[in-house]
C-alpha cells in the first residue's frame, strides 16, 4: 500500500483552520490531487437523523450503517476507531489534510491569526510550515493565511521529494 502524505493543520479553536483547508481543497484539485480530509471532534457527533432508514438501521444495533446514491457514499462505523484504521479507508488519497489531531504521525502546519487571542499552539520552528497574518520569525516557511495557493504548491512540492 502506498504511504499517503498527512499535513496535520494546528492552533486552537477559532484560529481559522477549517476555513483554510476549505479554501485549500480547490487549491490541490486543480493539480489533480484526491485530497482526504479528516476532523477530529471532541465531542459526540451524529451525521444521521431521527426518523431516517439509516438512523432506525444504527439504532437497531448496526456496527455498520452505508448508504449511497450515484454521487456519494457514506459509511457510518457505529463504534470508535482510532486515526490509523480511518487513515486507511483513505487510501485511495492522493494527501490527507487532518484538523484536530494532536497525535497523528504528520507534518504539522501551524495556523496563528492575532484576532483569535490565542497564542501559538505550537512552536513555530518544529513545523512544517506556518499559517499567519503577521511576519513570524522562525526558519520554517511561512505563508499568509490568505494565501492557500502558496500552500499547495509548498505541499506539492514536498510530495514530489
Amino acid at each position: 500500500m502506498k504511504e499517503i502524505p498527512v499535513y496535520a493543520f494546528s492552533a486552537f479553536s477559532g484560529t481559522g483552520k477549517t476555513t483554510f483547508i476549505e479554501k485549500l481543497i480547490p487549491e490541490l484539485k486543480k493539480h489533480g490531487l484526491r485530497v482526504g480530509a479528516l476532523k477530529h471532534d471532541a465531542h459526540d457527533f451524529d451525521i444521521d437523523h431521527e426518523g431516517k432508514d439509516t438512523f432506525r438501521m444504527t439504532r437497531a444495533g448496526a456496527d455498520f450503517t452505508a448508504i449511497s446514491s450515484e454521487k456519494k457514499a457514506a459509511v457510518m462505523i457505529n463504534y470508535p476507531l482510532d486515526h490509523e484504521n480511518i487513515l486507511k479507508m483513505m487510501s485511495d488519497a492522493d494527501v490527507i489534510l487532518a484538523e484536530g489531531y494532536s497525535d497523528i504521525p504528520a507534518k504539522r502546519i501551524l495556523v496563528y491569526r492575532v484576532a483569535s487571542g490565542h497564542p501559538f499552539r505550537l512552536h513555530p520552528d518544529d513545523c512544517f510550515a506556518v499559517l499567519s497574518d503577521i511576519p513570524v520569525d522562525t526558519k520554517t516557511p511561512v505563508f499568509s493565511i490568505d494565501d492557500p495557493s502558496g500552500l499547495a504548491d509548498f505541499i506539492i512540492a514536498d510530495m514530489k521529494k
